[in-house]
């Protein structure tokens, strides 16, 4: 009875309410994702064939080189993945991309042995039980372009280049955040340098800023900079609800953060921090509260206005969060918030920054991660209806782990059905869960979810554990799965061709075919309702997706008399703080129905100042009222969905980019 009130799924997956389209899935359901070898603490796209995941040091079964795997590579195509060697200890890292196409995992944990025991040589440097060394400075490198099928997890130019006695960080971080710059560099903030449930002690007066050296409210860059990490006071004054800082790079270069219920505008240049509004009704969304957020697509019609959406998490009094070993209350029975808030924190209209409530989800969730769909709506899936991330032997309330009623989990409730938010639509009718399925497996601490390049959505991860418990209420999850959103009910996909290797910001403009046979109706209605999107899915941990962004590019068109449309596209805007430079994957929308994505690289490639180009004038958009398209009629009223399809527009947009660019210039973890 314990275990059905703590799922609350039902036995199977329910079956979405749509027909299976073209490419034989049906829109809303769930597949099975196969195995991923271990448990998908972290995930992101390394290229269109592969995923790569990241755990943390625990017994998992798969070995490599005699000691427990915390890393593999997933192929997409066949849902089957490998094992690679990761020999420090990433336990709770961060991750960002860099301009060439790498990525790298910055951080972790001490080296952990079995149950989770601090390392038993050199004070936690290393283990002999399960051969990982200590990652809270390490620097994980991975250059996965031109890795695919048996070569990525064996050819020596295809792994992970791990070595803390070469790169490090200059600081410890554990639960830190990463985010690039518009050159391409990275900003490493804040983190613990040892704790465990929340990055403070109780009580905190004797040493508020480091926590007994635990806390490390510092940031740093990578590449390097000369100057030691300075101190953030946001980070400071966060009063311990400061792990895993929310994180987005605005238009001016400066960030907005937000950590327990403050906001602020951080300069990276000078350090200087500007106040902004509090978050509204005591709600917490950083880590372990763990509310979804993400930067909403930024787009011509809304000028590339960067507006961050947050959902969910919890407003747990001050009290309730308790200190580095464990909450105060049991916070599983706690319930998570369904409010979500919206926040422009640099008005283009030149107001104060404020934020706004938005339509509440459909119901509360912790651990709701958000994913960026190509047809311009948000995903939010993973999660539970009550309590925190993290996990515990113990809560001040309930000493005994015996009474502890979903074993370490501090959440319950898992939530397996998702909902789709739509930014375009009215106040009041953003949220949907129609044709939604329901999944039953529970995805709650240590589950991830990240955007795939067929516009498939991988999820995977699920941990509550301090080592692999695979029978426990919520055990340690190795089974991914494949959700796949309604565009997939379509009768067809769009097939753009001569899609560019790269994009500039700003230069001349390119075109982009796309045939007859990828649309079906009048080519005219087919041309209005087209757009071409870059999306980027980010380092996905921890209910964050680190770098995730949606941008459209302005576009005209030419409908020709075969059918065919002839995209005339415009490079990035100006601007390399808007999309930073690096990989990712460009889809064309048409009548809502996105294409796969194709892999390109934004910017030049290197880190340093990006070359802007002038923007080039698109032409004027030449109809065609005979022409049609020769593909299967997409029956099932998902056409012309979302931001996409309201965003574009038959004329040119290149006006207002500049004119808005020129505006805009666990116990939880190991206690130390």
């Amino acid at each position: 009875m314990l275990s059905l009130l703590a799922l609350g799924l039902g036995a199977s997956v329910a079956l979405a309410q749509s027909t299976k389209g073209g490419e034989g899935h049906a829109g809303g359901s769930f597949e099975d994702g196969g195995d991923t070898q271990v448990s998908a603490m972290m995930m992101f796209v390394g290229n269109e064939d592969t995923v790569y995941i990241l755990d943390k040091s625990e017994g998992n079964a798969a070995q490599i080189n005699g000691h427990p795997a915390m890393g593999a590579v997933y192929d997409i195509a066949s849902r089957t993945s490998k094992v690679m060697d990761v020999i420090s200890n990433p336990f709770c890292a961060s991750g960002m991309h860099m301009p060439n196409g790498s990525f790298i995992a910055f951080g972790g944990n001490g080296a952990i042995g079995p149950g989770g025991n601090v390392g038993d040589t050199g004070a936690g440097a290393y283990d002999t039980s399960y051969n990982d060394f200590a990652g809270q400075t390490g620097v994980r490198v991975m250059n996965p372009l031109d890795c695919s099928g048996s070569n990525a997890s064996t050819a020596s130019a295809c792994l992970w280049y791990d070595n803390p006695n070469a790169t490090s960080l200059k600081r410890m971080r554990w639960y830190s955040t990463a985010e690039s710059l518009g050159d391409g560099s990275v900003a490493i903030i804040g983190g613990f340098s040892n704790g465990g449930y929340i990055n403070r002690n109780y009580p905190i007066e004797n040493d508020p800023v480091w926590q007994g050296n635990a806390s490390q409210p510092t940031y740093e860059f990578w590449p390097p900079r000369d100057e030691e990490p300075p101190l953030m006071q946001f980070l400071v004054d966060a009063g311990g609800l400061n792990s895993y800082p929310l994180t987005f790079l605005l238009a001016s270069g400066k960030m907005v953060l937000q950590a327990n219920v403050s906001t602020i505008l951080w300069d990276p240049a000078t350090g200087a921090e500007t106040p902004l509004p509090p978050m509204p009704d005591n709600i917490v969304r950083v880590y372990p509260a763990s509310g979804a957020n993400t930067m909403l697509p930024l787009t011509p019609a809304n000028n590339y206005s960067q507006t961050v959406l947050f959902c969910g998490g919890s407003d747990m009094p001050n009290d309730a969060w308790g200190n580095y070993s464990w909450p105060f209350i049991n916070t599983w029975d706690y319930p998570a918030s369904s409010k979500c808030h919206r926040l422009e924190p640099e008005p283009q209209d030149g107001s104060a920054a404020a934020y706004v409530e938005d339509d509440d989800m459909p119901q509360g969730r912790t651990m709701g991660q958000f994913v960026l769909l190509p047809d311009g709506k948000v995903l939010v899936l993973n999660g539970g209806l009550n309590g925190t991330a993290g996990y515990s032997t113990e809560t001040l309330q309930t000493p005994l782990y015996g009474d502890m009623p979903y074993g370490m989990s501090l959440a319950s409730g898992p939530v397996g059905q998702p909902a789709i938010y739509d930014p375009s639509a009215p106040a009041g009718k953003r949220w949907s869960t129609e044709g939604l399925a329901t999944s039953n497996i529970p995805r709650l601490y240590h589950s991830s979810a990240l955007l795939l390049p067929n516009g498939a959505v991988i999820v995977a991860g699920s941990n509550p554990n301090v080592d692999v418990n695979t029978t426990t209420v919520f055990p340690t999850t190795y089974k991914a799965e494949m959700f796949y959103p309604p565009y997939f009910s379509a009768a067809v996909r769009p097939s753009p061709q001569n899609v560019p290797k790269t994009i500039s910001y700003g230069g001349p403009s390119f075109d982009i075919k796309v045939p007859a046979s990828s649309y079906s109706g009048s080519a005219n209605d087919a041309a209005d309702n087209s757009t071409v999107v870059l999306m980027r899915p980010g380092f996905t941990t921890h209910a964050m997706n680190m770098g995730q962004r949606y941008m459209q590019l302005n576009n005209t068109y030419t409908v020709n008399s075969d059918g065919s449309i002839t995209l005339h596209v415009s490079q990035a805007p100006p601007n390399a703080n808007l999309f930073q430079p690096g990989p990712a994957y460009l889809f064309v929308n048409v009548n809502g129905i996105p294409s796969n994505g194709t892999y390109v690289i934004v910017g030049n490639g290197q880190i340093g100042t990006q070359p802007i180009g002038k923007v080039a004038a698109l032409p004027a958009s030449v109809r065609s009222d005979s022409a049609q398209g020769t593909g299967a009629s997409n029956s099932n009223g998902s056409s012309g969905s979302g931001s996409s399809n309201a965003a574009s527009s038959s004329s040119s947009h290149t006006s207002a980019i500049v004119g808005g660019i020129i505006a805009a210039i666990a116990l939880v973890g190991i206690l130390g």
